[in-house]
């Protein structure tokens, strides 16, 4: 499943990387906690978190994930932006709690 489809179904708001929006999830991982993230997800994971600083475009780059949702209606920071667009990652925002999105993404690529 790509993100397009995602963005589209659940409302997510797109705030760098349109372009990427071809690439395929499959999966997920929820954590704010960076190392964790490095330590156990994966290539092609849609990583979700509350954290909106420039090293989480480091980790997601490193980690080759699809893209990076904040929930709970976190705005990433002008210099995650900027990274973001040098490295291609897709930065998604939702208003929804980690805990929710994660389930509803879940729902989708399981159907």
């Amino acid at each position: 499943m790509d993100l397009a489809f995602l963005v589209q179904k659940l409302d997510l708001t797109v705030t760098c990387c349109k372009a990427g929006l071809d690439k395929q999830v499959d999966g997920g991982y929820v954590g704010d906690l960076l190392s964790d993230v490095i330590a156990n997800s994966k290539k092609g994971d849609l990583w979700i978190t509350r954290q909106s600083h420039q090293n989480i475009i480091a980790v997601a780059t490193l980690k080759e994930h699809a893209g990076i949702v904040l929930a709970l209606g976190k705005e990433p920071d002008k210099d995650t932006l900027e990274k973001a667009k040098q490295e291609s990652i897709p930065v998604l925002v939702t208003d929804f709690p980690a805990f929710e999105i994660a389930g509803k993404i879940y729902t989708l690529l399981n159907q």
